[in-house]
């Protein structure tokens, strides 16, 4: 993961509620078990005039051309709700959304953003509505979304701070996923095994004879 410390970018407003994982990416889109080759199916049911077409509904949001290239999604509560797939995470970061604005999210959801580097920010719906105006306004006017601060803002004075654990804050700051976290400790693991080791050779297929270590034939018995 690289680290995320802030993005400034066009936001885009999806205001509805209970989105679920198969509006975000329809379960027929999915043709890979890789992060890649998902951005297409992104909203297919929605992006789309017809089923299994890529014909694009101009009345869409994400179709607007005011809206390309947003990277901040505004959007409604109990995001990512439904089936527990992590290609809608998938199919959102390669897409280039890297920020997700909402009043609540999907806990599964949320979980599996946290694991991918997406920013899932959770903002008071008032707020959300805000903003979502402000974008209505001026679509082209960019967005500043600050994890360092856990802020929001733009540049016509709007701020509003959001929220997301410490745990999960960290990681993105640091860009470290749940190994590379692990890995931090590594010293106190090593520690850990080295006197786990001494006391319980066998486990780790050693047997002591004269005072050292030498490994276990494992057909000695047979």
């Amino acid at each position: 993961m690289r680290p995320f410390v802030r993005v400034t970018a066009v936001a885009v407003p999806l205001l509805r509620d209970n989105i679920d994982t198969d509006a975000i990416i329809p379960s027929r889109e999915i043709v890979a078990v890789s992060k890649t080759g998902l951005a297409q199916g992104l909203f297919a049911d929605w992006r789309y005039l017809a089923r299994g077409a890529r014909d694009l509904n101009p009345e869409f949001v994400l179709n607007q051309p005011a809206f390309h290239g947003a990277r901040i999604l505004l959007t409604g509560a109990n995001f990512g709700c439904g089936s527990s797939r992590e290609h809608a995470v998938w199919a959102l970061a390669e897409f280039g959304f890297e920020v997700l604005v909402a009043s609540s999210f999907n806990p599964i959801f949320f979980r599996n953003c946290a694991r991918n580097g997406m920013l899932a920010a959770t903002l008071a719906q008032e707020d959300i509505a805000a903003l979502a105006a402000l974008v209505a306004a001026d679509p082209r006017a960019e967005v500043t979304v600050d994890l360092s601060n856990l802020s929001i803002e733009t540049k016509t004075g709007y701020l509003a701070r959001f929220s997301i654990p410490a745990s999960y804050r960290r990681s993105l700051l640091e860009g470290l996923d749940a190994i590379d976290q692990t890995l931090k400790l590594r010293a106190v693991v090593d520690e850990f095994r080295a006197a786990d080791r001494r006391k319980r050779p066998w486990v780790y297929g050693v047997e002591r004879a004269s005072g050292e270590e030498k490994p276990v034939d494992p057909t000695a018995n047979t």
